[in-house]
């Protein structure tokens, strides 16, 4: 292709990512219009027809440059099952969102297998994993998250693909890959990745790792035992024993240190400014302020002692696995709307504890609500239905935080019964959070955390 030819293919391609990039589920503006688009990595995997161009795109989203990976793949004949992949067509051929293509997708894992480097991109084989599949042709994807797009080959792997990228050490290979060092049974061991650099710093594109087969999803359990009236508090009691367990292993890991007063301190002023920022956006926060920063003035004046340490950051029924042999915890990259060095610092483990809590209730109000789609990562509205009755939602929610807690302390962890005020300033961070990503992106789900904040 000619260089005004190869130009006019990326102008075309850039206005056709500019229409679709804002309609895709994991892009954090969406529906808005992208008045400005830039690609600033294209690297060919594979020539001829199927074509796979990895590209990094760049567009300023809320006053920061944000960056998106989306594997392209190119096509003179699209078939019937990629054309909900379909970005746009530029002189008779077909470019699409490769990851629904299984035949790119073995090209992404034969690369990591064989640690190819393709331009400024590594792909990397842990060399502790077992033998990969051979190839792309039984890959599924899975679509249900709301950040990251999944591909699972055979029954024992899974490449995970970021799409919005962010550079330095991304916590969910650097945790993952810790705590299978130290042989945890609580999380999924990496098999390989994929990386590069920008600006002078490395950038985590992919993470493949183990893949639980026959595991099921803690929310999808949650709502199935609401919606069955089966108790749900035996499950709660052992994964409040895994979250004990995941928190030791991370401590060995990463270490803890205690907090000072000046730390306790600086903890409170960041709840206070987020609040003042949720409120700026939902001024319904408003009638709740002060109550909220009472439990938040009340982290300042803790005189028992608090430790901080790696946590998973962002904690709930979604982000665990119930396999085989117990509870797994899964994607451990934290909040992405935090900052990557606040992701990877040190937090009180009652955090996730807090986010755990506060996922109990979602589910059974979330039922209360109607029902939706079958998890907290999906965008669908609730579309109405039957539910546990408000008393026994309220029972289930109490029955399940109970045993949680309980699992908690009797697997090491801090007691959160000694722990109150600390666990419930932390409990309305997290709801003011939820009411902050619900108003931007699921209005419809807004009045879940918010009728909690109402009632806390």
């Amino acid at each position: 292709m000619g260089g005004r030819d190869a130009t006019d293919a990326n102008r075309a391609l850039l206005d056709m990512l500019a229409g679709w990039l804002p309609r895709q589920r994991w892009f954090p503006g969406r529906g808005a219009a992208l008045s400005e688009l830039s690609i600033i990595s294209d690297i060919s995997l594979q020539t001829g027809y199927p074509a796979l161009r990895h590209l990094i795109v760049a567009t300023p989203l809320r006053g920061g440059l944000a960056r998106f990976q989306v594997p392209v793949g190119l096509r003179p004949e699209l078939p019937p099952s990629l054309a909900n992949a379909l970005i746009g067509y530029h002189d008779g051929v077909a470019y699409y969102d490769a990851l629904h293509d299984p035949e790119l997708a073995g090209v992404l894992l034969r690369s990591i297998g064989e640690e190819r480097l393709a331009g400024q991109i590594r792909f990397v084989r842990e060399p502790a994993a077992p033998a990969l599949p051979a190839g792309g042709e039984g890959a599924r994807l899975l679509g249900v998250e709301q950040s990251n797009t999944s591909l699972v080959f055979g029954a024992h792997a899974i490449l995970k693909m970021l799409r919005r990228l962010f550079p330095g050490a991304n916590p969910d290979l650097e945790v993952a890959d810790a705590l299978a060092r130290l042989s945890s049974a609580r999380v999924a061991a990496p098999f390989g990745w994929i990386e590069t650099d920008l600006d002078g710093e490395p950038v985590l594109l992919g993470v493949l790792s183990q893949f639980l087969a026959g595991a099921s999803d803690g929310w999808t359990l949650a709502l199935s035992s609401l919606a069955s009236a089966r108790p749900f508090a035996d499950e709660a009691r052992l994964l409040g024993e895994a979250t004990a367990e995941l928190h030791a292993d991370l401590a060995r890991a990463f270490g803890s240190r205690g907090m000072t007063r000046a730390d306790l301190a600086g903890l409170a002023d960041g709840m206070h400014a987020k609040l003042s920022d949720a409120i700026e956006l939902v001024p319904d926060l408003r009638r709740h302020e002060a109550r909220i920063r009472a439990a938040y003035d009340a982290v300042a004046e803790l005189a028992g002692p608090v430790t901080v340490q790696r946590i998973h950051g962002d904690y709930h029924l979604g982000q665990v696995l119930r396999a085989q042999h117990g509870w797994v915890a899964l994607d451990f990259e934290g909040e992405p709307a935090v900052p990557l060095a606040v992701r990877r610092g040190a937090a009180p483990a009652l955090r996730d504890v807090a986010g755990m809590l506060r996922s109990f209730d979602y589910a059974a109000r979330h039922q209360q609500v109607g029902r939706g789609d079958t998890r907290p990562e999906a965008d669908a509205p609730p579309r109405g239905g039957a539910g546990p009755g408000a008393d026994a939602a309220v029972a289930w929610v109490r029955q399940c935080q109970d045993a949680f807690c309980a699992g908690y302390a009797a697997g090491g962890g801090a007691d959160p019964a000694d722990h109150g005020r600390l666990l419930r300033a932390l409990t309305l961070e997290k709801a003011v959070y939820e009411v902050v990503y619900e108003y931007r992106h699921r209005p419809a789900w807004l009045s879940i955390p918010l009728d909690f904040v109402a009632a806390a």
